[in-house]
């Protein structure tokens, strides 16, 4: 098994977080609820990237900021309806999740 990171994010309801990630071209793995009507924990993923959404209070604080590298920002903008911008090492978007949760999406720029 490689090692990897996975960042959780904080969501207060799954259901929506997931229609908005599916937007970036996550798809759900798997999701687990204790029992029915208790918080989810979601995991997401867009090729090798994967995240975990999280209903439960103590995961994660709202307001995260992840970075995501992408190779075609300026589609994944055109998705949004907002323009990319070009910084000195990279071109990139800012979006925010339906929980505040900051999501930086770029690409380097050659």
């Amino acid at each position: 098994m490689d090692e990897d990171v996975i960042p959780i994010l904080r969501v207060g309801e799954a259901e929506a977080a997931v229609k908005w990630y599916e937007l970036l071209g996550f798809t759900v793995q798997w999701e687990h609820r204790a029992e029915p009507g208790s918080p989810a924990f979601v995991e997401i993923a867009r090729g090798d990237v994967r995240l975990f959404l999280s209903e439960h209070d103590h995961d994660a604080q709202p307001g995260t900021a992840i970075y995501l590298r992408v190779h075609d920002v300026d589609a994944v903008a055109a998705e949004f309806g907002v323009t990319a911008r070009n910084r000195r090492w990279t071109r990139e978007v800012e979006l925010r999740d339906p929980d505040g949760n900051r999501v930086r999406v770029g690409m380097p720029i050659d």
